[in-house]
């Protein structure tokens, strides 16, 4: 299956498990795969035939900068059920990064990461 790959999109949110999290935020990333068949929109160069890449960044954005989740488990979910619901795509791969977490150490992220498809009724 073709892949579209959005890989670094940072967003604040206020996720966490800690109550200080939930009211001072931090920044997450957020990468996201999308399995779909591109050969239509190669073949015919119409941008029609194909994922808008602002659309999927809006959509993420949308549950990172939206509710606030105690987990970043959550938010992959909440993530990857959006991007299946508004678009045309057969699955998609979704990273929720965490560099902030409050954990004591030296580390660059903590992070989720999960694959969900689309079922057919």
């Amino acid at each position: 299956m073709d892949k579209i790959i959005l890989e670094g999109m940072e967003f604040y949110g206020y996720h966490g498990v800690r109550p200080e999290e939930q009211v001072l935020g931090q920044r997450f990333i957020v990468d996201l795969e999308l399995e779909l068949d591109l050969r239509p929109a190669g073949e015919s160069d119409d941008p029609g035939r194909t994922v808008d890449y602002a659309q999927v960044f809006e959509l993420a954005e949308s549950v990172v900068r939206g509710r606030p989740y105690r987990l970043i488990e959550s938010v992959a979910e909440a993530i990857a059920a959006s991007v299946l619901e508004a678009l045309p795509v057969a699955g998609v791969r979704v990273r929720v990064k965490k560099p902030q977490a409050p954990v004591p150490g030296r580390f660059t992220w903590m992070a989720v990461e999960i694959k969900r498809a689309k079922t057919y009724l």
